[in-house]
């Protein structure tokens, strides 16, 4: 048991050894993702639609809770109230759906971004900058210029 342990430091070191000299060879960035996301006027956009969107569904609900209100009978109110949530839950989920799309074409478009601005610049490799203590060349300021 105490061997295996043992060939397995020894395996994990050599192939930290080994990343690191490749790496050695290679120039590196790192990247802000976060402050370039931040920066981004895709993201600025979608929020704001998003906004419109979430305002619109609180009119609808007032629009829709008046009408259930103005129902005489229990039975109507109920039956009324049942659709309306379902109604509800389907809007929601539409949003919601809505909004993953347009956040992963954003999220594909800003990576893209990133990858030909280190190419272009001659990365080699590209890190998060919140993983990152020490080292690499920030280009976060190039990749907010390039991103739309």
């Amino acid at each position: 048991m105490k061997k295996k342990i043992l060939s397995m430091v020894i395996l994990a070191g050599l192939a930290l050894t080994m990343g690191s000299a490749a790496m050695a060879e290679g120039k590196i960035a790192v990247v802000d993702v976060q402050a370039v996301v931040a920066k981004s006027a895709q993201v600025q956009a979608l929020k704001k639609e998003q906004q419109t969107k979430l305002k619109d569904l609180e009119k609808w609900l007032k629009v829709a809770k008046a009408d259930v209100e103005k129902q005489k009978t229990q039975e109507g109110k109920e039956k009324l109230l049942k659709k309306y949530n379902s109604d509800f839950e389907k809007k929601k989920a539409e949003i919601s759906k809505n909004y993953k799309a347009k956040l992963q074409e954003i999220d594909k478009s800003i990576t893209e971004t990133i990858v030909t601005v280190a190419k272009s610049n001659g990365y080699d490799m590209i890190i998060s900058k919140g993983v990152v203590i020490y080292g690499g060349d920030d280009i976060t300021a190039l990749v907010q210029k390039t991103v739309k």
